[in-house]
């Protein structure tokens, strides 16, 4: 899911947070260029964290919202 997550961010972060869209048609058009443009040289994602960081990471944030 975060890979997804990842791939999304990135097309906002590129693409749509700083593109002028006069329809949705436009909007689209310009989302699928994009894809097209970054998949000739695509790389897939890797995990740069190790479990027991993301586990660390995890009981952290239990401890917060628990408070325990």
């Amino acid at each position: 899911m975060n890979q997804v997550e990842r791939w999304f961010g990135l097309i906002t972060q590129r693409q749509i947070r700083r593109g002028s869209f006069v329809s949705a048609k436009d909007l689209v058009a310009k989302i699928e260029a994009f894809v097209a443009t970054y998949n000739v040289q695509a790389k897939p994602f890797q995990w740069t964290a190790t479990s027991d960081a993301i586990l660390a990471k995890l009981e952290r944030l239990s401890k917060a919202i628990c408070g325990t």
